[in-house]
């Protein structure tokens, strides 16, 4: 039986605490649109979509979805997973594609295969933290990227929820340091309050979206 181009699909707000009375919203979604949140969760890892098809629920950004559960066949699943990008370890690192970084605790440790990033983690766009203070040079976002030159960044995976390559690179405590007065006197005052614990940051992650 071929893949259905469509599934019919009901979601809610995912409430642990209690028995939800959130609204149920119904839509149709394609097959691709699917299995792009599926992966958000699974990575490419055809056997754990294959499940999640067959039993119909997932939680995923804070909301559960659930669809009538169905059989996918092994080979079509593999054609339509093709579709999506894999992990690209040749890939360099360019810090001119670098969108997102996030600083992570000596907690969140890199695992192979399905990329999850830190949830706790420090996170900061080039769009807020290339913000100039008046009269400085140099911005926060810039002594960022001075650490992919002073450690060269790692590859870690491809994050389909982020839709970016991942790349990682180790900070050693008077790095860490050494950020924590750049952002003091960098940053600017929206950020400051965020940056509060930077210098408990023992890694840094690159995200680079991926053009094509």
């Amino acid at each position: 039986m071929p893949l259905p181009a469509q599934i019919p699909v009901k979601y809610t707000e995912e409430d642990a605490e209690y028995l939800s009375v959130r609204p149920v919203v119904r839509q149709t979604f394609l097959l691709a649109e699917l299995l792009d949140m599926i992966l958000g969760v699974t990575g490419k890892d055809a056997a754990r979509v294959q499940q999640i098809l067959r039993t119909g629920t997932l939680v995923f950004n804070f909301y559960r979805y659930w669809w009538t559960g169905f059989d996918a066949d092994a080979h079509e699943l593999a054609a339509a997973l093709a579709q999506f990008p894999d992990a690209d370890p040749s890939r360099p690192f360019r810090a001119e594609e670098c969108g997102v970084v996030l600083l992570a605790g000596k907690s969140w440790q890199p695992s192979p295969g399905h990329v999850t990033l830190p949830a706790n983690g420090i996170e900061l766009s080039r769009a807020e933290a290339a913000r100039r203070r008046l009269f400085r040079r140099k911005t926060i976002w810039d002594t960022l990227l001075d650490i992919s030159r002073e450690n060269a960044p790692t590859y870690l995976g491809y994050s389909y929820l982020r839709r970016a390559d991942i790349y990682s690179a180790e900070i050693a405590p008077e790095q860490a340091a050494a950020l924590a007065r750049s952002a003091e006197k960098l940053a600017p005052r929206s950020l400051r309050a965020h940056l509060a614990q930077i210098s408990a940051a023992t890694r840094i992650l690159f995200l680079c979206p991926r053009s094509s």
